[in-house]
């Protein structure tokens, strides 16, 4: 859990918080904040644990003597995906909150669900393959922005209500992990909001500004009881930038909050990113490159499809959100650094210079593990293709390197054009691999664009503070834009300008790249 705090005047980080699960909250025994399991497909985090972090992290910030009373809004971000589900009875818990005691105790018996399933969770293949077959791949994918996932929250509702009926029948509202660390900053149920809710395959992406519900996945979620799953989840979404009342009685109680501190709606960690990398009009990407590569970007309009997630844009309630996750990210450069280079991501840059763009026609898809993007459900390997189109057993050294880092970017490219996202205008990298200037390098030179870099990290923290800044501007009579708020505040380096001439290389490419990939 990180808490970041931005003056109000210029934008700027001037403390960060942070609490580790694992090691600060080891009663948990957690790894990576998640919960172990017999099942490698069945993957939770503890709620409690949650709930502890903020305790945690709420009493580190009162004995380093944070100014509490000057705060003026505040919002966040949580892990997409994820679900929550409350206890009846559990609403007049939240509004009845003693500001002498922490508030994990007294939530200890909130949840009719002690562990949230969780973005990790691949267990619900088979409430996948029935919601589809209700409503249509097509129509799902078309009206909610993706098809079925399984991770995604309404699959995991689904896989509850036919395993688990008593947790169910217990359950008095179901939250994203964002809305319930929002409720309980507010006192009562927060709404999700409409980007973060659309990973959930339960929303209207397209119509009312995607602050509805899908009726027909609704159906397909809770055939029997449509009607008891509206209730839980409440009666639609809200907007990013939604002003949902004031800090909860609690709050101002215990830790000196005023009572006009504005709770905003919080969101996703990916879009939250969106928002901490300074993304603001079409054209504008963001290209994360760490265990998994995920790509995202501002649209004007969306195009749902078979592979990737369009959300409504958690700044701008008019324009959308396109997102590429990659499984096989930092696990495939290392193995081959590891391969061909000893280890050693100095002789990886040499032999990546040494094989033009293009790499002389030789394309590989290096699937260490089953891959999101494309999906290959349970199918895996390495395949090579030379420049006949044959099939290679290997290639030399210095072009598997190339290989591998110019077919994950033309995947970006391909996947990026069915979605939507259109001609890329600037990349901002981040993540791990966003430190070599030789895969950057390749990746302007893909997209014919240039690259850009940031210092700051915790992109998803920094976006929630900035998204509690762009609402509070909002809030004084107006809707301002976000690209208004941020401007001039953010401080990208420029990284890696596009080679003359590589750029139609690529284009050429890819079709024939897309090709042998299908």
């Amino acid at each position: 859990l990180k808490a970041t705090a931005i003056d109000a005047s210029d934008l700027q980080v001037f403390k960060r918080y942070v609490i580790n699960f694992d090691k600060d909250l080891p009663h948990f025994k957690t790894s990576g904040g998640m919960s172990a399991s017999s099942s490698s497909i069945r993957i939770t985090s503890p709620v409690l644990m949650w709930i502890e972090a903020l305790d945690m992290i709420l009493e580190k910030m009162k004995a380093d003597q944070f100014p509490f009373d000057k705060v003026l809004a505040i919002s966040g971000s949580g892990q997409q995906h994820g679900s929550v589900y409350w206890m009846q009875g559990a609403a007049t818990l939240l509004g009845a909150l003693d500001p002498v005691q922490k508030l994990a105790p007294q939530l200890s018996k909130a949840f009719a669900r002690s562990e949230s399933p969780i973005w990790a969770d691949s267990s619900t293949g088979a409430q996948c393959a029935r919601v589809e077959a209700a409503v249509g791949r097509d129509r799902l994918a078309k009206a909610t922005g993706s098809r079925a996932y399984e991770r995604f929250t309404g699959m995991q509702i689904a896989k509850i209500i036919e395993e688990e009926p008593s947790v169910y029948a217990q359950c008095e509202h179901i939250s994203l992990v964002s809305s319930a660390m929002c409720s309980i900053l507010l006192g009562i149920y927060a709404p999700v909001d409409t980007s973060d809710g659309s990973g959930t395959n339960l929303n209207q992406l397209q119509e009312q500004g995607g602050l509805t519900w899908f009726a027909p996945a609704l159906a397909a979620v809770a055939p029997k009881d449509v009607a008891g799953l509206r209730r839980r989840l409440g009666p639609g979404l809200c907007a990013g930038h939604q002003v949902l009342g004031t800090v909860a009685p609690y709050f101002a109680a215990r830790y000196g909050m005023v009572d006009s501190c504005l709770i905003v709606a919080w969101s996703g960690d990916n879009p939250c990113s969106l928002a901490g990398l300074g993304l603001q009009e079409a054209g504008d990407v963001a290209v994360s490159l760490g265990t998994s590569d995920t790509m995202f970007a501002v649209m004007d309009k969306a195009s749902p499809g078979e592979d990737g997630m369009v959300l409504r844009n958690p700044v701008d309630p008019a324009s959308y959100m396109g997102m590429l996750v990659f499984k096989n990210g930092a696990l495939s450069r290392e193995q081959v650094c590891k391969e061909h280079c000893d280890g050693q991501w100095e002789r990886w840059e040499k032999m990546l210079a040494e094989t033009p763009p293009g790499n002389k026609g030789a394309i590989g898809f290096y699937f260490h593990s089953p891959e999101i993007t494309p999906t290959t459900g349970e199918r895996f390997g390495i395949f090579r293709f030379d420049e006949n189109d044959k099939e290679a057993s290997s290639f030399p050294g210095s072009m598997e390197v190339r290989a591998v880092v110019e077919s994950k970017f033309m995947a970006m490219r391909g996947f990026a054009q069915g979605i939507g996202m259109g001609q890329a205008k600037r990349i901002v990298a981040t993540g791990g691999a966003s430190s070599n200037r030789s895969i950057l390098q390749v990746l302007a030179d893909v997209f014919g664009v240039p690259v850009f870099t940031l210092e700051q990290s915790d992109s998803a923290s920094l976006g929630a503070a900035l998204r509690a800044a762009h609402a509070h501007r909002c809030a004084e009579g107006r809707f301002v834009s976000f690209a208004e708020v941020v401007a001039g505040k953010i401080d990208y380096q420029l990284a890696a300008k596009p080679t003359t001439g590589a750029e139609d290389v690529y284009a050429a490419a890819l079709p024939r790249y897309l090709r042998l990939l299908q």
